[in-house]
């Protein structure tokens, strides 16, 4: 099984490369990229779908028994246990705007279990990858979480969901505040996840993320040694789960503070 997942999280890393570069074709070319509106502050891309239909494709040719879950295509029913989680530009605001913060986004899981996770940000050459079991990387340096104990060491990344009350964000933000604390937002969940991992944010919040947004970068944080709030196997892949994430030491904080803002 272990190499079997390290076969394909060999193949996530490659896959999530070759996207990272047909993303860019498109970033370069802003001016004739076309963008929809799906709600609040939620854009779509042709850049979006065509990478998409990218990894769609070279999954189902290398793993076709697999099931496939992304963002802006309809889902693959698979045979094997196994599916592919992709958002294929995670940061699309910051895409179409000529930010260079977004990154292609490439999970697979079993049975709801992420086994592996892949984030590669192609304006920067980093591809975050860790396999479950097998600890997390960025360009094959291993990475860890923060060992801050304290809110003030540092920043904590916190992410706004247009499915969730808007008014809770900010409760969460003036609880860290007050407690020493700073945020960070970068417009891309995923990415701020790969951050905790690799201990540049102490920890990373937000009331409801889909699973392609989040669940590559959360087995991240627990291969690096950070702490999360667990998803529920069951329903993670098609109903999306609340996240806190963070480094051991900060995580029960964090945690308190969301339960404060969030209500739950």
């Amino acid at each position: 099984m272990t190499n079997d997942h390290d076969t394909r999280m060999h193949f996530a890393i490659e896959l999530a490369r070759r996207a990272g570069e047909l993303g860019l074709k498109y970033f370069r070319d802003l001016d004739n990229l076309t963008i929809e509106s799906k709600g609040h502050q939620d854009l779509v891309s042709d850049g979006d779908r065509e990478v998409e239909l990218f990894i769609r494709a070279a999954i189902a040719t290398d793993y076709p028994q697999d099931g496939i879950v992304g963002e802006e295509h309809a889902s693959v029913a698979g045979s094997s246990g196994y599916v592919w989680v992709i958002d294929p530009i995670d940061g699309t605001a910051n895409f179409v705007r000529g930010i260079p913060a977004w990154c292609v986004v490439i999970a697979c899981a079993r049975d709801g279990e992420t086994v592996v996770g892949v984030i590669h940000e192609p304006s920067t050459g980093e591809t975050f990858h860790g396999r479950l079991g097998g600890g997390a990387f960025v360009n094959g340096r291993p990475i860890k979480t923060s060992e801050a104990t304290s809110l003030e060491e540092g920043s904590v990344g916190t992410g706004f969901s247009n499915r969730a009350e808007a008014q809770n964000i900010a409760v969460l933000v003036r609880h860290l505040l007050a407690d020493g604390g700073v945020f960070f937002r970068n417009a891309s969940g995923a990415l701020m996840l790969a951050y905790v991992a690799a201990g540049r944010l102490l920890g990373y919040v937000e009331e409801h993320m889909n699973a392609w947004d989040c669940v590559a970068g959360m087995l991240l944080v627990e291969e690096a040694g950070g702490t999360i709030l667990k998803a529920d196997p069951k329903t993670v892949l098609q109903h999306g789960t609340q996240v806190i994430t963070g480094g051991k030491h900060v995580f029960p904080k964090l945690q308190a503070l969301c339960s404060e803002a969030f209500k739950n």
